[in-house]
């Protein structure tokens, strides 16, 4: 039998990269889930890297109005450079991006390799919006894919009965954990976004 953990609100937050081809090209979706309540925010980019990871994780504290202690990560090159701990060495973490954890208040963990259900919070989301969002709709560019993707968030993904809490995403966040996410920093780390890998 499957052991379920369950996340304190405000402690942790998902992330991770799905791949999609669009008639215009090949479209990069990052999604980042908070553990405890479920709430999804998800954005298209043209690349998977890090000044995309960079933009993306600002504009996701910025819709969650804050920052989670910790985010776990699959084996993203953006944040993990080596991973020997199969070795029985350590986890190699990309300099670059644990100063912008450092800046934001939080931990960057990742997944040790081959056990996907370390993160499955993240896993389901990559098939949910593939099956719910992405098939069976036109888009016309990315324009229209984000603006469809954000309306899918707020009328559907994020106000639909979840399956393991039996709750709103939304109303789970307002209620429980909107108060416990570490406050915005004062300011954005611009000087921050012009790195590349």
């Amino acid at each position: 039998p499957v052991i379920r953990f369950e996340t304190p609100a405000g402690r942790q937050a998902q992330v991770d990269f799905a791949r999609f081809r669009f008639p215009w090209g090949i479209r990069y979706a990052l999604l980042v889930v908070l553990g405890y309540s479920r709430v999804l925010w998800c954005r298209f980019y043209p690349r998977q890297d890090m000044t995309t990871l960079i933009d993306g994780l600002e504009d996701a504290f910025r819709s969650f109005g804050g920052v989670p202690q910790e985010l776990l990560f699959d084996q993203m090159k953006a944040v993990i450079t080596r991973d020997l701990r199969l070795e029985g060495g350590a986890l190699v973490r990309n300099a670059e991006f644990l100063r912008f954890a450092r800046h934001w208040g939080f931990t960057p963990r990742a997944c040790r390799p081959y056990r996907a259900q370390t993160k499955g919070k993240v896993e389901r989301p990559v098939r949910y919006l593939r099956g719910n969002f992405v098939y069976g709709r036109t888009f016309l560019h990315d324009v229209d894919l984000d603006e469809q993707c954000q309306r899918w968030l707020e009328r559907v993904a994020n106000v639909r009965l979840h399956g393991t809490t039996h709750e709103r995403p939304r109303d789970r966040f307002d209620r429980a954990e909107r108060f416990l996410l570490q406050p915005l920093s004062a300011r954005f780390s611009d000087d921050l976004k012009t790195l590349t890998v």
